[in-house]
């Protein structure tokens, strides 16, 4: 694919001005098309710490992407619900919901061809079969698949009235000063981090999380937050938005220190509640809270 792309603000790195300007482009994947000399600028090749000048015009050829073979693989698998139409699993902390650059395997998606083989709807691709919405890799907690392509359109249609209901806890920094409350704040990629989301007036998509406190400790919240859309790290933008990051996100500044138990943030996806696809029936699953989020807990709790 070739990309001619117009600079108009002087002096930014050729990495960055392309990370920011092509969606879906990490930093580290721009590097690498520099270093290949996929990129031009004016006829020549340019360097990743080359600096642009308005008017230039960068032209980015983007190669094929590399085929990637899709293996099922036998990997542990913590099933809530399963049948003929869906399978609800509780993920844990630090799996992959499907492969990505830098995560080729190991995934849910590797975990879910070996469970259930051939039976995964395809509407999302060869890469992400059965998956209708995804959690974050150190996010844990409750996700729903689809086995066959009739359940996927029911539940993603769900996703889109927002009848599908799923329900979050997690421990974020600070004190709240309301018992509940609605975040409703735009999100968009971050218009320089291509690896963070972030609130964006002008260019975002609606987003809305209901919180409601379970707990308060001192320095410390536990909430629960309920999804009215699916964002990409929605609940994580919008909390630090309100200057409560969850505790342990390395992305949105949720420092973790005195909780080792940590690998990533303290959120974890509690509850699900769905339409069956092909019964109508109304289903409710939920997810006891896993043992990091426990322990945290209890640390909060000698604070007081």
């Amino acid at each position: 694919m070739n990309v001619t792309l117009s600079v108009e603000t002087a002096g930014q790195r050729a990495d960055q001005f392309l990370a920011a300007r092509l969606d879906g482009l990490t930093r580290s994947a721009a590097q690498k098309l520099l270093e290949e000399g996929h990129v031009l600028c004016q006829g020549r090749p340019l360097k990743k710490n080359d600096r642009l000048k308005p008017g230039d015009q960068v032209a980015v050829c983007i190669p094929d992407p590399t085929p990637v073979e899709l293996l099922p693989q036998d990997i542990p698998l913590e099933v809530v619900y399963e049948d003929e139409d869906v399978i609800v699993v509780n993920k844990p902390v630090g799996m992959v919901v499907h492969p990505a650059p830098g995560h080729p395997d190991g995934t849910l998606v590797n975990a879910l061809l070996f469970h259930c083989g051939q039976s995964l709807s395809g509407i999302n691709g060869q890469l992400r079969p059965g998956i209708v919405h995804r959690i974050d890799r150190d996010t844990s907690g409750l996700l729903i698949a689809a086995k066959n392509d009739g359940a996927h359109l029911a539940l993603a249609q769900q996703l889109q009235d927002h009848s599908l209901y799923r329900e979050y806890e997690a421990v974020v920094l600070g004190n709240l000063r309301e018992d509940q409350g609605t975040i409703s704040l735009p999100i968009a990629r971050h218009p320089t981090d291509r690896k963070k989301m972030a609130v964006n007036h002008s260019s975002g998509r609606p987003a809305v999380t209901h919180w409601t406190v379970l707990a308060r400790y001192p320095g410390y919240t536990h909430v629960q937050c309920r999804l009215e859309t699916g964002r990409t790290h929605q609940i994580r933008v919008h909390m630090a938005a309100q200057g409560h990051p969850v505790l342990g996100d390395p992305v949105y500044n949720g420092l973790r220190k005195g909780f080792p138990e940590l690998a990533g943030q303290c959120l974890h996806a509690r509850r699900l509640s769905f339409q069956h696809p092909r019964t109508g029936e109304r289903m409710t699953l939920s997810s006891p809270l896993p043992a990091y989020f426990q322990t945290v807990l209890t640390r909060c709790s000698r604070l007081v």
